[in-house]
């Protein structure tokens, strides 16, 4: 019986992509990205907006990133993401590529297109790789899940109306029903 050589990527092949083509790298294998919505980006700056400024208000050190942002999970197995949202608190994890190593905080916004990798690949990569809270917010399914991989390793759910503390922060809040989504 005649097997089939599975491709295994690396992050040279995703640089090496045509200009306006994206895709992210989990163990070698290579997942092409659709563009994102309107919606999807409306909430991406919400988010993002509500996370700098109270990490500014608080004069934290962690610095919020919004996709496309490069984050290099694990080189050593070819495993390159772009989260929605990245939330990272070690300065040395930064350079003019991106993050190398795990952020301490991810938000993906679920398309219809990446439910699969949201909902299954990243959420076990984000959690081997050291990422202390992910969030995953299905705008479909107006349902926020939030996942915290340290202490009690909890899952909590709830709407796009509710209002979900981040596990990473003593007192950051964040009131969905109150934002323009």
């Amino acid at each position: 019986m005649l097997l089939l050589k599975e491709e295994i990527y690396t992050i040279d092949d995703i640089y090496a992509l045509p200009e306006g083509e994206r895709a992210e790298l989990i163990d070698g294998h290579m997942y092409m990205m659709a563009p994102p919505s309107r919606r999807h980006q409306k909430i991406s700056m919400e988010l993002s907006s509500v996370i700098r400024e109270y990490i500014r208000f608080h004069k934290g050190k962690c610095e919020v990133y919004a996709a496309p942002f490069a984050v290099y999970l694990d080189e050593k197995s070819n495993t390159y993401v772009e989260p929605d949202i990245s939330v990272i608190c070690d300065p040395h994890k930064l350079d003019d590529r991106g993050c190398n190593g795990a952020p301490d905080w991810i938000i993906e916004i679920v398309s219809p297109s990446s439910k699969k990798m949201d909902y299954l690949l990243k959420l076990l990569k984000y959690r081997s790789c050291g990422v202390k809270e992910y969030w995953i917010v299905d705008p479909e399914k107006d349902r926020v899940i939030v996942y915290n991989f340290t202490g009690d390793e909890s899952i909590n759910e709830y709407t796009l109306e509710d209002s979900v503390k981040a596990g990473i922060y003593e007192e950051l809040v964040i009131d969905f029903g109150s934002m323009e989504l």
